[in-house]
């Protein structure tokens, strides 16, 4: 169970913590990326040591004992993210034009798309080692269905379903590639966050 991220009375980090034997996000890591974050984000787009949408996405923190709850800051993370794309596609259409970036939006949703209408089955590759793990092939192609009505038929989904994705463990060519599922999916995100 999260507990308060200080024992004096005075909450003044931004996330609670986790149990001091329990496994958390490491406290510095998190706040020395989320002051970069505030910085960048409070300067101009010219500065150096700039952060994207994309950086925010693909940041890892190292698990630390008594660290920041996960799922706190996972969930800071994608809102931090979203406000980036919005940002990013922003300063896009101010700089180029709104045709500009539909043509970019329009390119990346053929790509995705391409490998959605592959073949339940085919989508992606099968590791190549034995026992390696692998994602159950029937999750990530029912995550895939979802996303054709998403991009195609404008059915509803969050980005957070798609963040959150989690698929049972296979083994081997019983099941998908995980690194290249994810590749996609981060894609996906990119791809979402950016139009949503």
């Amino acid at each position: 169970m999260a507990r308060q991220a200080s024992d004096s009375g005075k909450d003044t980090a931004p996330f609670e913590r986790v149990g001091r034997r329990e496994h958390g996000y490491n406290v510095r890591q998190v706040d020395q990326f989320l002051a970069h974050a505030r910085e960048h984000f409070n300067a101009h787009a010219g500065d150096n040591g700039r952060i994207t949408s994309r950086d925010v996405r693909e940041m890892t923190f190292e698990p630390a004992r008594g660290g920041y709850d996960p799922r706190a800051v996972d969930s800071a993370l994608d809102r931090l993210e979203d406000v980036f794309a919005q940002r990013e596609r922003d300063a896009l259409i101010d700089a180029q034009g709104e045709e500009v970036w539909l043509a970019e939006i329009g390119r990346a949703s053929a790509v995705l798309r391409g490998r959605l209408h592959r073949a339940p089955g085919e989508r992606f590759r099968r590791p190549s080692k034995r026992n390696a793990p692998s994602y159950n092939i029937d999750d990530v192609d029912a995550l895939c269905s979802e996303l054709i009505g998403y991009l195609e038929n404008d059915q509803p989904l969050s980005v957070d379903v798609v963040r959150r994705a989690v698929f049972r463990e296979a083994k081997g060519e019983a099941g998908y590639e995980e690194a290249q599922v994810d590749a996609f999916l981060d894609r996906v995100v990119e791809l979402m966050a950016a139009i949503d």
